[in-house]
């Protein structure tokens, strides 16, 4: 673990703006900012997880999801080499769909699911369809790229990933040579990657495009081709030399607006719209900046942060398609057997997340976008389903009764329901909430197993059931 951020002061003169969180009277660490966590962070968790959780502080909490440790339950044994099979017999078999399922299969099982939710944000980042590239090998591959740095320093990362086939094909980098500069890749590394928009100049673009010219996929693999090579003076960000590509990178890396953008990125991803504020921004810039732009510092500070915890940030971030598909099999412990993550990833690109085929090089929008009329009675029937077992090979509807039972819960139908409510919100949105969902429903079920069934569906398809 690294050691979160205190006391950095910025030119905005914040200090402490990342205060590391201490429960007190006025936000507890209670099964609210527990639930929190798990939503927001690492698609959800079971019940045994959540009480271990609530009893042990949010100290260990946030270790063990930092650590990779925070499931308790679901893990297969042998869980890599299984997934590298799968992953494998995917791209073997030509499916963009059971590239899709192998992710998502990742993201339910994996012992370190903050990998997998970062993956998903670099993937968003460093947005690449295969509508263009036609190529499942070199998708997989970048989507590896993505989970092996995913914590890294965004250095690493970011030479990784410009040096990446599919990003490079999609970006057009094998029509850039000296005297034909091609400008996608140079304007989406500062546009999109790095700086962001105001922090450079057409004439920076101009430049950066022959600084890159000669990165080439040859075979399937990263060249960097001499002969194709503009080896004249280029000025860059106010800066002249003999520059090549991996010079360009240099500095964007040392500019301060990356070390802003990664801090953003971040935050939008633990904060949603929102974010945390220009101040928190400013503050989180100035410790990447010091530390090399370490993401796993900044993810741990973050998340060991009064600002993470405080109250407007509960229930504030619109979760994403494929965080509210996972998290609902994970809390409702649907992992032996599993539904077919196959349909899951259907549901998932219903719901307007097609993994692998992001709508352009800017990625989704997510945050308000996710939610529409469609996606929101898609969510419903996607909950509908689950509960009633059409998304798995038993066919077997779920029970809320037994699992209610099995955490050693009442099992009258009101007790039920407000255990599920606990699982999946953190508790009620208001008073008498469950029992008004109840009253809602009987007048339109035939008995009481299929009252719970939908009870919990309809918990799954409420407004606060977005929210994370």
């Amino acid at each position: 673990m690294t050691e979160p951020l205190t006391n950095v002061t910025n030119e905005t003169d914040t200090v402490s703006v990342w205060t590391p969180y201490e429960p007190d009277d006025d936000a507890p660490w209670n099964l609210r900012r527990v639930v929190h966590l798990h939503r927001r962070v690492v698609f959800g968790a079971c019940w045994s997880e959540i009480q271990r959780d609530l009893a042990q502080g949010p100290a260990a909490a946030v270790t063990r999801v930092i650590d990779g440790k925070v499931r308790a339950e679901g893990v297969p044994e042998g869980f890599e080499q299984l997934a590298g099979v799968i992953g494998a017999a995917a791209v073997d078999s030509g499916s963009a769909e059971r590239l899709q399922a192998w992710w998502l299969y990742r993201c339910l099982f994996s012992p370190h699911p903050l990998e997998e939710r970062l993956t998903l944000t670099w993937h968003n980042h460093f947005a690449t369809s295969n509508l263009k590239l036609h190529d499942l090998r070199l998708m997989k591959q970048q989507n590896d790229t993505l989970r092996t740095h995913a914590l890294s320093p965004f250095g690493v990362l970011l030479r990784d990933i410009v040096h990446d086939p599919a990003l490079l094909e999609w970006l057009d980098a094998s029509s850039n040579r000296a005297g034909q500069p091609n400008e996608n890749l140079a304007r989406e590394l500062m546009e999109l990657f790095t700086l962001g928009i105001g922090n450079y100049s057409e004439d920076d673009v101009k430049e950066a495009a022959r600084a890159l010219t000669g990165w080439m996929v040859r075979q399937n693999k990263f060249r960097n081709l001499e002969s194709l090579h503009d080896e004249g003076e280029k000025t860059i960000l106010s800066r002249t030399g003999n520059f090549d590509g991996d010079d360009l990178v240099d500095i964007l890396l040392a500019h301060s607006a990356t070390a802003k953008r990664l801090a953003w990125r971040i935050c939008s991803m633990f904060f949603g719209e929102a974010t945390a504020g220009g101040e928190a921004i400013e503050a989180l810039a100035a410790g990447l900046t010091e530390r090399k732009l370490d993401i796993g510092w900044a993810v741990e500070t973050v998340l060991r942060s009064q600002k993470f915890h405080a109250a407007e940030n509960l229930g504030g971030r619109i979760l994403g398609p494929a965080e509210y598909v996972i998290g609902a099999v994970r809390a409702l412990e649907m992992l032996d057997p599993a539904p077919s993550t196959v349909a899951l990833a259907e549901w998932v690109g219903r719901l307007g997340q097609d993994l692998f085929y992001p709508p352009n090089v800017g990625g989704w929008n997510e945050g308000r976008s996710w939610l529409n009329a469609r996606t929101a009675l898609g969510r419903i029937n996607f909950a509908t389903a689950l509960v009633e077992g059409k998304l798995s090979s038993t066919g077997q509807p779920f029970d809320p009764t037994r699992l209610a039972a099995k955490h050693g819960q009442d099992t009258d139908a009101l007790q039920i329901v407000r255990f599920h409510a606990d699982l999946l919100l953190g508790g009620q949105p208001s008073d008498g909430w469950c029992e008004r969902l109840l009253e809602k429903l009987k007048p339109h079920v035939k008995d009481d197993a299929e009252l719970l069934r939908k009870a919990v569906a309809g918990i799954f398809s409420s407004a606060e059931a977005q929210l994370a």
